[in-house]
């Protein structure tokens, strides 16, 4: 694995859209969020790439030529989108792997689309990624127990951090951004933990993390941009952790059999599942579904984790050393950047 160094005051934050951009009404808050990142310290630069007319911020090679720029800056101490979208992956063969491989590592943060990205990047070239709030986001103050990507990016490689479930979320809703472009409070309106599927009992487990949004990794598993299978290297096995945004519980289901076959899941100690409002069927809950698809591969399965589209966010490093455990009274995450 290779980390990319600590942020320092002063360090350079690149903001681009490989994905969806940002419209006029919802520039205030890009802007508010932009000052939280510079009240750390860092100085930041938005790229040309960030449109908000269409489904994506540019066209493809655009987009992909601005993400390689920042990525290969050395310069640019973190790349952070505004957000996910829809089509990220019309960027996978137009980047330079190459040229990343060979890079000084750069923090890449996100989730949601970004997974497109995040996951093969880690995959392909040994660099950690964070999988966690994107710059949207980052006004929020996290709630007890977990940990904003700005706090990760500023770490040494060898620190050890432990996150732990708040055991609330937020059931419904989002916060009106166009009218309170400011909002930094988390709404968490419901009672909630950790929800082991496969069984009862308590659960350790360990491995090497790598995971990201179901959507989105469907259609690269099979592809050279997202085999997890080479990276883990016997003995060690991998913390899988998968979540779904929106799709129904049937086509989730469908989703993760596929993974299941290409073999994503073949190294796995264990399976982390984000909490989702993505809709079930009358015969067909989330949970059921990724029974129905998962249940067979014999290791513990812990679903309404804090990874997903359900705020709040525990961010996940990609390629960080991990080790769970859920108990009748604690939920947590450890992370070894090594």
């Amino acid at each position: 694995m290779r980390y990319p160094a600590p942020l320092r005051p002063g360090d350079l934050v690149g903001v681009t859209a490989p994905s969806s951009g940002v419209g006029a009404d919802l520039r205030p808050r890009l802007q508010a969020a932009v000052k939280v990142v510079e009240a750390r310290g860092y100085q930041v630069v938005v790229g040309d790439c960030m449109g908000g007319d269409r489904h994506v911020s540019a066209p493809a090679a655009e987009r992909a030529r601005e993400l390689m720029g920042m990525l290969t800056d050395p310069r640019v101490r973190a790349v952070v989108p505004p957000w996910g979208g829809e089509t990220a992956i019309d960027l996978l063969p137009l980047l330079d792997w190459d040229a990343l491989r060979a890079a000084e590592p750069t923090w890449l943060v996100g989730y949601s689309d970004l997974s497109t990205i995040l996951t093969p990047l880690t995959l392909l070239t040994g660099i950690a990624t964070v999988h966690g709030n994107n710059l949207m986001d980052t006004p929020y103050e996290p709630p007890p127990g977990l940990l904003s990507w700005l706090d990760i990016v500023a770490m040494e490689p060898g620190t050890t951090f432990t996150q732990t479930s708040p055991n609330r979320y937020r059931a419904q809703g989002h916060d009106d951004w166009v009218t309170h472009p400011e909002v930094s409070e988390l709404t968490l309106d419901t009672p909630g933990r950790w929800t082991r599927l496969d069984g009862g009992g308590d659960v350790e487990a360990e491995g090497r993390l790598i995971g990201g949004c179901v959507e989105m990794l469907c259609n690269l598993t099979g592809s050279r941009y997202g085999d997890p299978t080479a990276f883990a290297r016997a003995p060690e096995r991998l913390l899988v952790y998968v979540e779904a945004c929106e799709h129904d519980a049937a086509t989730i289901c469908r989703n993760l059999h596929g993974m299941r076959l290409a073999g994503f899941f073949d190294a796995a100690a264990a399976i982390l599942v984000g909490r989702t409002r993505a809709p079930g069927l009358p015969s067909l809950t989330q949970h059921e579904a990724v029974l129905d698809a998962l249940g067979g591969l014999g290791v513990p399965i812990l679903a309404d984790v804090e990874c997903g589209h359900v705020p709040p966010y525990l961010p996940i490093v990609n390629g960080a050393y991990g080790r769970v455990r859920h108990t009748a009274d604690r939920d947590e995450l450890t992370q070894t950047l090594s």
